[in-house]
């Protein structure tokens, strides 16, 4: 064991590790601090307006995930040192025309009035970090990522989403316009995207060296496009419950609502934080079956019970969390968060399952498994919302992650039968 913790390899890998947790705690503190903030400023109507053009720029974003990291990180490793600046800008090249048709796209759709004028006004602002997120961090963080060592864009995500944070204070104390914390978002990206890009200069010699390969640009815009589009399905079932919300209640109750799922999928992020650091270990470096089924059986019963344990603490806190967080306004959130929680189990348990999707990297596995929670919850939605109001969105979400888990059960079961 000593002498595994004294490899360099293995010395890096959990110092990236440690790196990612402090930067994920954060993200969350911060988000939870800014919601809250934002919500008893805005109150709820202004507030679900605020969080419907969230959801929307959730939906819009994966569009622009085109050549992702699985497949950007392995081409970095397996190519000479010196092709990585054709590497990279290749990547970057059609990160950026993807990035820029899709911003160009959410503002011709604002401005021919496809949502709410205010919606739009916040939408406008926050659409332009899908300019930078991709085609700035995303490829400089595949760079970092194939070294295994994140720490340079996980420090400078968490120093600007502190600022953002003291940012919004100082709007909300000078009493500005809805419409203007959006840039906020696009502020932090930019900067972010500018450190990032000089952190990769100064360790190139104070030169880019970016170039585009044809027959590169190419490849990239083409694999990856299963993988692509299984994650524009999963976050379009994220998003599904207040996008379908929005037609059947007012943005008042959808900011009530959106208030209770802020806080429960910050609490959902934890499962995801837990997968993401057990599996190299406990799944993708092992490959006896025997083994690998056992220990996903294992990872399956310690993350339920986890979530169980967590949910019933949320749930019994939930009065005073609500009111804490959001304020008097949002009591009707009480009881939206204390049933949401409860979705954390579900959540776990797929997240732990789909390890060995990726471990396998069954990219059709993966889209056929979103697609059909994407219908489920779809079919559920629509049945539910109309009867129940929030609580059938509840219930759409928790039927799209238990039949999500349902495929990773029956490909687990397929892949893995000894």
């Amino acid at each position: 064991m000593l002498k595994r913790i004294k490899n360099p390899d293995v010395t890096k890998a959990l110092a990236n590790i440690v790196w990612l947790g402090l930067e994920r705690l954060t993200q969350i503190a911060v988000a939870i601090a800014i919601s809250g903030l934002l919500a008893r400023y805005f109150g709820p109507d202004v507030f679900g307006k605020w969080q419907y053009a969230n959801t929307l720029l959730l939906v819009l974003s994966p569009i622009t995930w085109v050549c992702g990291a699985e497949i950007l990180v392995p081409t970095i490793v397996n190519r000479p040192p010196g092709q990585l600046g054709t590497v990279l800008g290749s990547a970057f090249a059609l990160r950026m025309g993807v990035s820029a048709a899709a911003l160009v796209l959410t503002w011709i759709g604002i401005g021919a009035g496809f949502t709410d004028p205010l919606v739009g006004a916040m939408l406008a602002g926050l659409a332009v970090t899908m300019l930078f997120r991709e085609p700035f961090v995303g490829v400089i963080n595949a760079w970092l990522q194939s070294m295994t060592y994140s720490k340079p864009q996980l420090l400078t995500s968490m120093l600007t989403a502190i600022a953002k944070a003291a940012l919004v204070y100082v709007l909300v104390r000078a009493a500005a316009s809805p419409a203007r914390f959006g840039w906020l978002w696009a502020l932090e990206a930019a900067v972010i995207g500018g450190v990032l890009m000089l952190y990769y200069v100064h360790r190139h010699g104070g030169k880019l060296g970016w170039h585009i390969d044809r027959s590169l640009f190419r490849h990239f815009a083409s694999a990856g496009t299963v993988f692509w589009l299984g994650l524009i399905c999963m976050y379009l079932f994220l998003k599904l419950d207040r996008l379908m919300l929005e037609r059947h209640i007012s943005f008042a109750d959808l900011g009530r609502y959106s208030a209770a799922q802020q806080l429960n999928e910050n609490w959902i992020t934890l499962a995801l934080m837990l997968a993401q650091t057990i599996a190299p270990a406990f799944v993708y470096r092992v490959h006896d079956a025997v083994k690998l089924k056992r220990n996903v059986g294992r990872l399956i019963a310690m993350t339920a019970a986890l979530m169980i344990g967590g949910a019933i603490v949320l749930d019994l806190l939930a009065g005073f969390i609500i009111s804490r967080v959001f304020g008097p306004a949002y009591t009707e959130s009480i009881s939206i968060f204390r049933w949401a929680v409860w979705l954390s189990v579900p959540a776990g348990i797929e997240a732990i399952g789909n390890l060995v999707v990726l471990k396998y990297q069954a990219k059709f596995v993966l889209l056929a498994k979103w697609l059909l929670a994407l219908a489920v919850a779809f079919v559920v939605n629509l049945i539910a919302i109309p009867r129940m109001g929030s609580y059938g969105a509840l219930i759409g979400l928790a039927a799209g992650y238990l039949a999500a888990a349902s495929v990773n059960f029956y490909y687990i079961r397929f892949r893995l039968r000894v």
